[in-house]
């Protein structure tokens, strides 16, 4: 286990500026649900983000790799500057402060579906990096979305959503059926597992440049996947009210369409409509559980408004695949 730092991040960051050509002025950035600290500093007229991390790492390191092998393939993601392994800083290009999420809540819905399917092309280039990623033996093509995994993270939904946020117990009953319908919904996605995926590809997690250019951020955990999945992400996560079935559908196509303009498998859309649905369960679920943990274990109770439109959106993903009944049932009693 890495060995956690006693001094502060800010301590760190000012041993950090001593030592090179930097002023020691820096701001401190609003993390979401990270264990890592970003901070905004100045150098020679332009500004640039220190990423903290919470102990030394070293070359192995998933952010420095994943980095590489997104720029590598094209991909927006912030050029690393500097990386100091014993401090455990990496110094990286600055995107600005303009957060998509932001700019989607006060646009209008033409502009709102421009920018949504330019960030769903961002999704099919990152598939059409999977093959790079295993060429180039990066740690993303390594891991995936397997039945372990899958199953770990709808475990953590039900232990916080049901526990820490509601202060409640599940009778014996509805326990073990979630747990049975858990492992079969996670044994049957990881069989899509087969492209490489940002795993956390959301809104708020994509930034606007000065140029309005598309950046990706907190790309470190990509690992391979199914192909609906980082658009069920994008799509559906955070959501204040489930969306329209025919905006849904449109927002589909776009990401198939893409797929194709480069070159990717065709996929048939009845099929990627069975898939979509199976990924919007578990990472619904997924997500909710993470709102759960941050809303009752960390004060941030703005996640509380986000978790009943999901809940609608698996509980509709459910009665579309004409699966998973006890986890229908759960739901239907959230609800009502």
């Amino acid at each position: 286990m890495t060995q956690l730092f006693n001094t502060s991040s800010s301590e760190r960051l000012n041993q950090f500026l001593s030592t090179r050509n930097f002023k020691r002025e820096f701001e401190k950035l609003t993390p979401d649900a990270s264990t890592r600290e970003y901070f905004r500093i100045r150098s020679n007229g332009k500004t640039l983000v220190a990423c903290l991390y919470p102990g030394p790492f070293d070359q192995t390191l998933p952010q420095i790799d994943v980095t590489k092998l997104f720029l590598t393939c094209g991909l927006p993601v912030a050029r690393i500057i500097e990386i100091d392994y014993t401090l455990g800083v990496i110094l990286q290009e600055d995107f600005g402060d303009r957060i998509l999420r932001e700019l989607l809540e006060t646009a209008d819905p033409n502009k709102r579906d421009e920018l949504t399917d330019r960030a769903i092309s961002l999704i099919a280039r990152i598939q059409h990096a999977t093959p790079r990623a295993v060429e180039l033996e990066s740690i993303a093509s390594k891991l995936k979305f397997d039945e372990e995994k899958l199953f770990w993270e709808l475990t953590f939904f039900r232990k916080h959503y049901f526990e820490s946020l509601r202060k409640m117990k599940l009778d014996e009953y509805l326990e073990d059926g979630l747990t049975k319908e858990f492992t079969q919904l996670s044994r049957e996605i990881e069989g899509y597992a087969r492209v490489l995926t940002h795993r956390d590809f959301h809104a708020a997690n994509l930034m606007v440049d000065d140029r309005q250019e598309l950046k990706i951020i907190d790309h470190q955990d990509a690992r391979l996947g199914s192909i609906a999945y980082d658009l069920v992400s994008l799509l559906l996560d955070r959501i204040n009210e489930a969306p329209a079935s025919n905006w849904l559908i449109a927002r589909k196509r776009v990401f198939l369409s893409e797929r194709e303009k480069l070159g990717l498998h065709l996929v048939d859309t009845d099929d990627f409509d069975y898939e979509f649905d199976l990924v919007t369960v578990q990472r619904c679920l997924k997500a909710i559980g993470t709102f759960s943990n941050q809303a009752a274990n960390a004060g941030k109770r703005h996640y509380i408004r986000f978790i009943d439109p999901m809940f609608s959106v698996v509980l509709k993903a459910c009665q579309n695949l004409d699966k998973y009944p006890v986890t229908q049932r759960v739901i239907k009693g959230i609800l009502n």
